[in-house]
């Protein structure tokens, strides 16, 4: 675990997902994507789905944090919400899991930190996206070994921005004693060592870079004058 820790300190995960209805959808694609942001200097891959974890740990040699977005009906909770998507990623080899660990119901009833134990049990680094401070905080409680702002701005609760929640990096880097990861509508390389000073571990960085049709949208609003606005989660 201390070599995975010092080996993103102070440097950038690059999230590669194509969710099934982009161009770029697919694991062999995705294991591109990734090898490209390895060739670029990414420390870690973030990825979405049990294959393509596999086929990125292959191609890349990185630690990959691994995720699996997963709709279940009457629950706001989509990335590794049960214990199905945990072992899921655990078979896949995914060396750190991130899962959402805001506050709110999960399907069936299974609790964040079932999660965690399961995660911790076959060796596997916890990850919690977090939007708020007092869902850090209760993250760190029930033994995450990190947390990430990967959902501030995306809870009906959390202040909506239209860049990286600087403030909640801040608090909880202060508050807590497990490394606080930067995540969620990083745009440009100037914020990258804002959030460092601030106290992230890493910086998480997604759409802005590994999603084409979304970096294309950025310019074209450009082009027709600003309108329009670009989703980067």
């Amino acid at each position: 675990m201390a070599t995975l820790w010092e080996q993103v300190r102070g440097g950038l995960i690059v999230s590669c997902q194509a969710l099934p209805e982009e161009p770029l959808h697919g694991a062999d694609i995705m294991a591109r994507m990734a090898l490209a942001a390895k060739q670029g200097g990414a420390a870690a891959i973030r990825a979405n789905g049990a294959a393509d974890v596999r086929s990125i740990k292959e191609a890349t040699g990185l630690p990959v944090i691994g995720i699996v977005k997963r709709d279940y009906p009457g629950s706001p909770v989509y990335i590794t919400p049960t214990l199905r998507e945990v072992e899921e990623l655990l078979d896949a080899g995914a060396d750190m899991i991130a899962f959402d660990a805001t506050l709110r119901a999960r399907p069936g009833g299974c609790s964040a930190a079932e999660l965690v134990r399961r995660m911790h049990g076959s060796g596997a680094l916890a990850m919690a996206d977090v939007s708020t401070l007092e869902e850090a905080i209760e993250a760190q409680r029930i033994g995450a070994d990190c947390v990430s702002t990967t959902l501030s701005g995306y809870t009906p609760y959390s202040v909506s921005r239209t860049g990286p929640d600087y403030a909640l990096v801040e608090r909880a880097a202060q508050r807590l004693d497990v490394p606080v990861f930067a995540e969620g509508r990083v745009t440009e390389p100037s914020q990258i060592p804002a959030l460092l000073a601030r106290g992230a571990h890493a910086v998480v960085v997604g759409s802005a870079i590994t999603r084409p049709q979304l970096i294309t949208e950025r310019f074209a609003a450009a082009a027709a004058g600003g309108k329009g606005a670009i989703r980067w989660i």
